[in-house]
């Protein structure tokens, strides 16, 4: 169990997905990079599109990590 406040939690959570936002971005450059070959590697440009989905799927799990630790909003 954390001892941190579900906002420190959140904190927390919000600097791993601005990390992946770093991540992703370096990706793309990396894929016009490839692109702008005159023989893009195939290999390379399969596994670059398998770690942006990978990314993809790591900022949902965190986003959906977030809303469990995020109260609940009083309806009126």
């Amino acid at each position: 169990m954390s001892s941190l406040t579900p906002e420190d939690q959140i904190t927390v959570l919000n600097s791993h997905k601005k990390n992946l936002n770093f991540n992703e971005y370096n990706l793309q450059v990396a894929l016009i990079e490839e692109n702008a070959k005159a023989t893009p590697a195939e290999s390379a440009l399969s596994s670059i599109n398998a770690q942006l989905a990978d990314i993809a799927k790591q900022q949902a799990a965190l986003d959906a990590e977030i809303a469990k630790i995020t109260p609940a909003t009083p309806t009126a």
